[in-house]
């Protein structure tokens, strides 16, 4: 098994490229081996240069409410009274951390999204 750093773009497509052609490979084979490393190898490259941004607060609990087939109202255990419900989807008021443990226990919301600055308006804090 001759198998080399991605070290550039160049690398990485050819890897890319590689892992499409062993994607039938069975487990326990030699191209299934390959097949493991080369995943192994395309991951770490793809962490260290195309990092994940995580989703604006905002955007993921109207993204949740959406999937969930929630309204404002239901948010109230977690965020608080109606009003301030609107204010944190309008953008206006910041989530506390209190607001995010319990959002992130009650909607399964990432606590990672949760903690970004909203992007989406500019919440004055409180």
């Amino acid at each position: 098994m001759n198998i080399s750093p991605i070290r550039n773009k160049d690398d990485y497509e050819a890897a890319l490229k590689e892992v499409q052609s062993l994607m039938s490979a069975e487990w326990g084979t030699a191209e299934g081996d390959r097949l493991d490393v080369l995943a192994i190898l395309v991951e770490a490259y793809e962490t260290r240069h195309f990092p994940l941004e995580f989703a604006d607060p905002v955007e993921a609990i109207k993204f949740c409410m959406d999937q969930k087939g929630l309204t404002p109202k239901d948010l109230v255990p977690m965020i608080g009274a109606l009003s301030r419900v609107d204010d944190v989807l309008n953008g206006v008021r910041p989530l506390t951390l209190a607001m995010i443990r319990r959002l992130h226990q009650g909607l399964g919301i990432p606590v990672e999204s949760l903690i970004q600055p909203c992007r989406s308006k500019t919440a004055i804090a409180v």
